[in-house]
């Protein structure tokens, strides 16, 4: 098989249909949601919340996940899964940024989370409407694809910085939900209008019309055999619920680390994901393709929790100095930020393609949904637990994540299971 035709920029201009639609309108998220994510945690601090409320927050949103997970596979299956992204994204985005650009004490941002929540019917709706339709070996390339196209956002990202220098922390971050509120808004009139339901969505709405919800829910028992009699199934869930941790912590208490440990300020703090971006961006264009271009994948996993693991080791180790960020703690977040690029954009596509890869193709709905359910239970705790570490001292919670990707450097080297058929046709070489 040509690498041209398996390379990611061959499967983008080959890219049909649902693939297309649901890739294509993803940097969208990058003009919206990214722009003001890098200050979601210190706009809470300047509201007056303390870290054991940010963290109380995460898990209070994780928990919500857990509910709405629960119920996607049935929503995806009765609604099909081009109405129930379209539905649950208007539910689960436009309306928490409403409520967040306007957001006065931790009650408006408990309400928000938990109304946020509902995402994870979204991304199971959408998950299904990205990949059902697409030929099984461009998986991998279409996850790096979506990687590549949320971190194009990094471009925009002087805009936040610009605004929070000009106009001050918190109406900056008003104006930047209020942007998400419409972007997000657009995006998901765009991805309903060039989209059309799967064969499977089609086929799943047709079993069910006319059967209860409820009915639907009750057939998780005969699922949830499915996963615990699938070695592959238990495996990607440990794997996916192992990233979706380290996701967890790191995305709540990085930048407030970095600026109110190591002395960063406010108006540099979107720079940050910016460069983390644009180094992820680089890697998915040159040497991720190269590691993750055959049907093992075992290797680039390994590698991947190694990497990141170093990139949190480094964040410990950066001096904190007496007063704003020095040179060297600048140079030292910068190999912080290369380690983190490779690691966490590898460790996202490939806990994303070995879900896809390992899940049984006609529940994939409902087996996704309890598999995102279970990796939500597990993540839930670390945000209340990480918001206790970081209130005692904020250097904690990357204690937790370097031993959290320990663990899955130790699932991943033991406990792996292949990812390829019998009958594959490049088979023949062991994972």
């Amino acid at each position: 098989m040509q690498r041209a035709r398996n390379g990611l920029l061959g499967t983008l201009l080959s890219l049909r249909g649902n693939g297309r639609a649901s890739v294509y309108t993803e940097p969208m998220w990058g003009l919206s949601m990214a722009l003001v994510l890098p200050y979601a945690s210190v706009f809470m601090l300047a509201l007056g919340l303390n870290d054991s409320e940010i963290g109380l927050l995460a898990t209070i949103s994780t928990l919500s996940q857990v509910v709405f997970g629960l119920l996607s596979g049935a929503i995806t299956d009765k609604l099909g899964r081009r109405n129930t992204t379209a539905i649950f994204d208007l539910i689960a985005w436009s309306l928490p940024c409403l409520i967040w650009a306007f957001a006065q004490n931790f009650w408006w941002f408990l309400v928000a989370s938990l109304i946020n929540g509902a995402w994870q019917i979204t991304q199971n709706s959408w998950d299904c409407l990205l990949v059902e339709d697409v030929d099984r070996r461009q998986i991998p390339h279409v996850y790096s694809l979506v990687k590549v196209a949320a971190d194009m956002s990094a471009i925009f990202a002087p805009i936040a910085a610009l605004l929070v220098s000009r106009m001050g922390l918190e109406p900056a971050v008003r104006i930047l939900y209020l942007n998400a509120f419409v972007v997000m808004t657009a995006k998901v009139y765009l991805l309903w209008r060039y989209s059309k339901e799967t064969a499977v969505g089609e086929q799943r709405k047709a079993q069910l019309r006319g059967v209860s919800l409820w009915r639907v829910l009750k057939g998780y028992r005969g699922v949830l055999g499915l996963i615990l009699r699938s070695k592959g199934t238990l495996f990607s869930l440990s794997i996916s619920a192992i990233v979706a941790a380290v996701t967890l912590v790191t995305g709540t208490f990085w930048q407030v680390a970095i600026n109110t440990r190591l002395g960063v300020p406010d108006d540099l703090l979107p720079y940050f994901p910016m460069v983390r971006s644009l180094l992820s961006m680089l890697f998915f264009f040159t040497v991720i393709p190269l590691l993750t271009g055959g049907h093992n994948l075992k290797r680039p996993t390994q590698l991947g929790f190694a990497v990141y693991l170093a990139g949190q080791v480094l964040l410990l180790l950066v001096p904190v100095p007496a007063g704003a960020a020095t040179l060297e703690t600048y140079l030292m977040l910068a190999g912080c930020l290369l380690l983190d690029a490779f690691g966490s954009g590898i460790l996202f596509m490939l806990a994303e393609s070995l879900v896809a890869l390992h899940v049984d193709r006609q529940e994939r709905s409902r087996v996704m949904a309890i598999q995102r359910t279970c990796v939500m239970l597990v993540a839930a705790p670390f945000g209340w637990f990480s918001g206790w570490l970081s209130s005692m001292n904020r250097s904690w919670p990357f204690w937790l994540t370097a031993v959290l990707l320990l663990i899955g450097l130790a699932v991943s080297s033991w406990l792996w299971v292949t990812t390829h058929e019998p009958h594959d046709d490049e088979a023949a070489a062991p994972a």
